[in-house]
């Protein structure tokens, strides 16, 4: 065997394979990431779509503000880049949307001053989290045009019309006080607002006490005359609720509906014509009667204060008084304090 056939134990090896075999490998891996990247595309929407917030407003058509936030779209636009939407609720009436706010149908709801009360009377789990400045003469009572009624002190022995357990529950007891009587010097007749309408323009109670809409509707339909609104004796807030959950999560979302809701009111009440012209056919009203309402409430909700919690204790404490809730209750227990 000459010395050209002797094998070299340095020279390298030659593996005609191993060059094909990395180059494959190579071209897996790479096709692995485009594979991975291409997944995680693809979920992405999904993943989205899961971290979608959806926020259930529950609403009356009474609530003019709200309405017009429907009818426009503002909320939604405004909600948008926080990848959130909006879903509209609508209730007959406070007590309902209480209920479905309590049940976990809605997460946001706008009512009255008595509701709330009734409903952390009875158990419901909701927080105070924002309110409108007072709007006193939102709600009066009301005589016939052609009555001899011409002071609260003489509806003394009278039969008067009013929703129980309402707003203008509260609004008759204080005038009543202030005027030197009691709800038992008077004969309260307790109906809804459509059959207080009936019963007042046939005669059949000498006077009603209301909220607008239905207020204004009654004076410029009928004429009915203001006998007392609730100017120097209460306040008529109207109170935004939530459920404590959703809040706490969702505080970006909540901000924009206050922001929503700022800026829409001062454009209500800068165009009242024209705002009245665009709720009037969703509210069934006549445009007169609805800027006629729009005139006596103000849209600036605010987070509520301790003054106006103290506010909404008497309101509550009156209702027990009056046996119209079952227990005393301390609204303080329902009022939002954010985490510091």
């Amino acid at each position: 065997m000459t010395s050209e056939s002797t094998p070299n134990p340095a020279a390298p090896v030659r593996q005609p394979g191993t060059r094909k075999g990395l180059k494959k490998l190579a071209w897996i891996i790479l096709f692995t990431a485009i594979l991975a990247l291409a997944v995680s595309l693809l979920l992405l929407p999904v993943a989205r779509a899961q971290d979608r917030v959806e926020l259930r407003i529950g609403y009356q058509k009474s609530a003019s503000l709200f309405v017009l936030q429907k009818a426009q779209g503002t909320l939604e636009k405004r909600l948008a880049p926080l990848n959130a939407g909006v879903k509209w609720v609508e209730f007959p009436a406070g007590p309902q949307l209480l209920e479905g706010l309590n049940l976990g149908a809605v997460d946001v709801g706008y009512v009255g001053e008595a509701p709330p009360i009734f409903a952390q009377a009875a158990g419901a789990q909701f927080a105070y989290i924002g309110y409108d400045p007072a709007a006193p003469e939102a709600e009066a009572i009301l005589v016939p045009k052609d009555s001899a009624i011409k002071s609260v002190a003489e509806l003394k022995g009278k039969k008067v019309a009013l929703n129980k357990g309402s707003n203008v529950h509260y609004l008759l007891v204080k005038l009543l006080e202030k005027n030197g009587l009691k709800l038992s010097d008077i004969q309260p007749v307790y109906l809804p607002p459509a059959d207080a309408r009936a019963a007042f323009e046939s005669r059949n109670v000498d006077a009603w006490v209301i909220w607008d809409p239905f207020s204004a509707a009654a004076e410029k339909a009928i004429g009915a005359r203001v006998l007392a609104d609730g100017k120097g004796v209460v306040n008529n807030y109207q109170y935004y609720l939530a459920a404590r959950n959703f809040v706490g999560k969702n505080p970006k979302v909540i901000q924009a509906l206050f922001d929503d809701s700022v800026a829409q009111g001062r454009w209500l009440k800068a165009n009242l014509k024209k705002a009245a012209e665009l709720i009037a056919p969703l509210q069934g009203l006549p445009v007169d009667v609805v800027e006629l309402s729009l005139k006596r409430y103000e849209f600036n909700v605010k987070p509520v204060p301790d003054s106006v919690i103290a506010d909404q204790q008497k309101l509550a404490d009156t209702f027990f008084e009056l046996k119209l809730i079952p227990k005393a209750i301390a609204v303080k227990d329902a009022a939002y304090k954010p985490a510091p």
